[in-house]
C-alpha cells in the first residue's frame, strides 16, 4: 500500500496532556466536533450513539458543513496547536458570517479521551477523503504520525460535509442521550441557523435548543442583562454585553448544574457558572442561574480563555474589570429579586388571607411597625402560606389596622370621615375634624344651629334637651341616671373647652405635637368616638333647651 499523504507532526506528550486527560467526558469532547462543524458553516449536526445490547459501540457525528480539501486536512486539520484564525481573513465564515470558535486547534485530541480510533470521512467539491487516527499507533510515533488513508481525493457525487466515527470506546457504561443533551446546552447558545440532533440506539431523537438548558428550572423573575438599568449607555461595556439572569422559585441543588452564570463567547461556553463574588454564602445564591455572552474577550489580543474553556484569566486586566463589573450585576439582581420576592409574598398572602400586609404595617406606629414587621418577614419562609397563616391572621387580630386606641371600634360615623387624617398620620386634623363631626351630629340631631359650648350646654343642661338613653324620660330618678346625663354634658364641654377652641386658635403644626402630643390627638378623638356612640338611640325633649341654644 502506498504511502499515507497525510502527515501530523507533534510533541508525544501534547497527545496525552491536551486529549486523553483534558477530555475524558462524553460532553465536552463532542462539544469540540460540534464546534468545528459550526466553524465550517453547517446548518445540522446530528450525534449517532451507537449501541448493542445495551453497551456502547461507537458514536457517529455527522454535519453538513463546508468539509475539507486534501491540503486543508493536511495543513489546518492534522497541525496541532495551530491558531485555527490566522489566515481566515476576518474570521468570518462565508455562508452564515459566523466568527469562528475554535482558534488553538486542540479540539482533535479531546477525540482521543473517548475512542481509540477515530475516522474523518469528508466530501468537498465533490472529492472525498477519509483518514484513520489509531491511538495505539499514534501513541508509538515518534512525533511524526501519518492516519491510514482510506479514500484520497476520490470522486464523489455526495454533498459537502464531514462525518467523525469514533470506535474502540473506553466507555462500557449505557449511553444517556438525554443527559448528554443536557449538558451540550449548556456549554452552546444555539442560533436559528445552526441545529444539533441526537439519536439514540432505541430511535429517540432529542433536538438541542436554548430552552433545554433551563428546562427543569421552576422560574420566577427574569432580567434582561443589557437593560439600562445594569449598563447605562455611558458604560464601556454597552452593546457588548447581552444575556439572563434568572432566579428560580426554589433553591437550586448544586447536582442540577444550573447554580450560577456561565458566560459564553462567540456561541460556547468560557467559564463556568460562577457568581464572580468573593463572597457567595447570601442564601440569593442559592436560587440564581443565567448565562451572559461576553463576545468581546475572544477579541482581546491577549488570550484568556483556558484551552478547555471552563474558565478566564481573571489575573488580567481587562478580565479584572469585567469580573468586577459583572458582580455589580448580580448585587443589584440580588436587591431587585429580595424586592420582587417580598412583594409577590405580600401578593399571595393577600389572596390566602385578605390582609395585605404592606397597608397593614404602614398603619402602625413606628414600634410597632418594627416589632410587627420583624415578626412578618421571620415568617416568610417557601412554606409560609400554608404552615403561617393562622399566625399572621391571629396577629392581625392582635394588631389591626391602625392598633391606637382601637380605631377598628371608632363610631362608624366618624371613622369614615376621618380616616383621610389617619392614612397621613395626621392626629390633630383628626381630632379636630372628630370635635366638629360630633357638633355636627347633634345640630342634625336637634335641628339648632348653635355650635361650640352654646350648643353642648343647652342641650345637655337640665333639664336635658337630649336625653341619652336607656335613661327615664323626663325623670332622671337615680343617682347614675343624672350622673351619666351630667357626665356627657361636662365631656362634651371638656372637649370644646379643652380641645377644640385651644387648637382652633393656631395653626396646626404650631399646637401639635407642643401643646397636644399625637398621644393626646388620639386619645381626644376616642372621647369623641364615646359621647358620639352615647347619642345612637338618644331622644330629643319637647322643652325648649335651656339659654344658651337657639331653635332652628
Amino acid at each position: 500500500m502506498a504511502e499515507s499523504p497525510f502527515l501530523m507532526k507533534f510533541d508525544p506528550r501534547t497527545i496525552k496532556h491536551l486529549g486523553v486527560r483534558m477530555y475524558s467526558t462524553l460532553p465536552p469532547a463532542i462539544a469540540e466536533i460540534v464546534a468545528n462543524a459550526y466553524d465550517a458553516d453547517a446548518s445540522l449536526v446530528t450525534i449517532t450513539l451507537e449501541e448493542e445490547n445495551g453497551a456502547p459501540t461507537g458514536i457517529v457525528v455527522v454535519d453538513n458543513g463546508d468539509g475539507l480539501t486534501r491540503d486543508e486536512i493536511n495543513d489546518k486539520f492534522l497541525v496541532i496547536g495551530r491558531n485555527r484564525r490566522s489566515g481566515d481573513g476576518d474570521g468570518v465564515s462565508p455562508k452564515f458570517g459566523r466568527k469562528r470558535i475554535g482558534k488553538k486547534g486542540l479540539g482533535k485530541l479531546a477525540l482521543f479521551g473517548l475512542a481509540a480510533t477515530i475516522t474523518i470521512d469528508t466530501c468537498r467539491d465533490k472529492k472525498r477523503n477519509v483518514l484513520v487516527l489509531d491511538w495505539n499507533e499514534l501513541n508509538d510515533a515518534k512525533g511524526e504520525y501519518r492516519p491510514r488513508a482510506m479514500e484520497v481525493d476520490a470522486p464523489t457525487d455526495e454533498e459537502n460535509g464531514t462525518k467523525v466515527s469514533l470506535a474502540g470506546l473506553k466507555r462500557t457504561s449505557p449511553f444517556d442521550a438525554g443527559g448528554l443533551a443536557d449538558s451540550l446546552s449548556r456549554l452552546f447558545i444555539f442560533e436559528k441557523s445552526f441545529g444539533v440532533l441526537i439519536e439514540a440506539s432505541n430511535g429517540d431523537r432529542i433536538a438541542l435548543d436554548n430552552k433545554r438548558r433551563f428546562r427543569t428550572l421552576d422560574a420566577e423573575f427574569t432580567w434582561d442583562v443589557s437593560d439600562s438599568m445594569f449598563i447605562p449607555k455611558e458604560s464601556p461595556y454597552f452593546g457588548k454585553i447581552t444575556g439572563s439572569l434568572i432566579t428560580a422559585r426554589t433553591p437550586l441543588t448544586p447536582a442540577s448544574g444550573l447554580r450560577g452564570i456561565a458566560l459564553f463567547a462567540r456561541t460556547k461556553l468560557v467559564n463556568a457558572p460562577e457568581f464572580f463574588s468573593a463572597s457567595a454564602s447570601s442564601h440569593f445564591y442559592q436560587y440564581l442561574t443565567g448565562w451572559i455572552s461576553v463576545d468581546f474577550v475572544d477579541d482581546l489580543a491577549e488570550d484568556v480563555i483556558s484551552t478547555n474553556r471552563q474558565s478566564l484569566d481573571w489575573d488580567n486586566p481587562e478580565m479584572v474589570e469585567l469580573r468586577t463589573f459583572l458582580a455589580g450585576i448580580v448585587s443589584q439582581v440580588n436587591v431587585e429579586w429580595r424586592k420582587k420576592r417580598k412583594e409577590k409574598k405580600g401578593e399571595e398572602f393577600k389572596a390566602a388571607t385578605g390582609i395585605d400586609t404592606h397597608a397593614w404595617l404602614s398603619t402602625m406606629p413606628a414600634d410597632v411597625r418594627a416589632s410587627a414587621g420583624s415578626i412578618i418577614e421571620s415568617l416568610g419562609g417557601e412554606d409560609a402560606l400554608t404552615k403561617f397563616t393562622p399566625i399572621v391572621k391571629a396577629l392581625h387580630e392582635l394588631i389591626p389596622e391602625y392598633p391606637q386606641l382601637h380605631w377598628r371600634h371608632l363610631h362608624a360615623s366618624v371613622k369614615d370621615r376621618v380616616k383621610q387624617y389617619y392614612e397621613k398620620a395626621q392626629y390633630g386634623h383628626a381630632a379636630s375634624e372628630g370635635s366638629k363631626i360630633f357638633c355636627e351630629l347633634i345640630r342634625g340631631l336637634t335641628g339648632l344651629k348653635d355650635d361650640g359650648r352654646p350648643l353642648v350646654d343647652g342641650v345637655f343642661g337640665r333639664p336635658p334637651f337630649v336625653q341619652l338613653p336607656h335613661l327615664q324620660l323626663n325623670d332622671l330618678k337615680t343617682d347614675s341616671e343624672r350622673n351619666i346625663q351630667e357626665g356627657q354634658a361636662h365631656l362634651s364641654r371638656g372637649l370644646i373647652t379643652g380641645f377644640r377652641n385651644p387648637i382652633a386658635h393656631g395653626p396646626m403644626d404650631s399646637m401639635v405635637p407642643t401643646v397636644f402630643s399625637e398621644l393626646d390627638c388620639l386619645n381626644v378623638l376616642s372621647l369623641v368616638s364615646y359621647l358620639v356612640t352615647r347619642l345612637d338611640n338618644a331622644t330629643v325633649n319637647a322643652q325648649t333647651p335651656t339659654a344658651g341654644a337657639a331653635t332652628s
